[in-house]
């Protein structure tokens, strides 16, 4: 039988308890499941953020709107930038 799968050390620090809980509660048999469970969910979230920007992206280029200046997206983004900065400043 060919091994799929090698053993492998994770440092997990304080998410360590996290998983040790899981186990303890009887939802997962191993520290193992837990964290294939979590790469899942993971991949789950990275495929509906692709499909969202990939969406978002071709709403963009279907938009019949003109396209704005690069030099005015900057100066409209640095003012706005300037004025948030100016607001903190007077908060101090």
């Amino acid at each position: 039988m060919t091994r799929t799968s090698r053993p492998m050390t994770v440092t997990l620090g304080e998410m360590q308890a996290k998983v040790e809980a899981r186990v303890a509660s009887g939802d997962y048999a191993s520290a193992s499941e837990v964290l294939r469970a979590g790469l899942r969910a993971l991949e789950r979230e990275e495929r509906e953020f692709d499909a969202i920007l990939k969406a978002k992206v071709e709403e963009a280029l279907a938009d019949p709107r003109p396209s704005i200046p690069a030099e005015e997206v900057f100066a409209e983004l640095r003012a706005l930038h300037a004025s948030r900065v100016a607001a903190k400043r007077e908060k101090v």
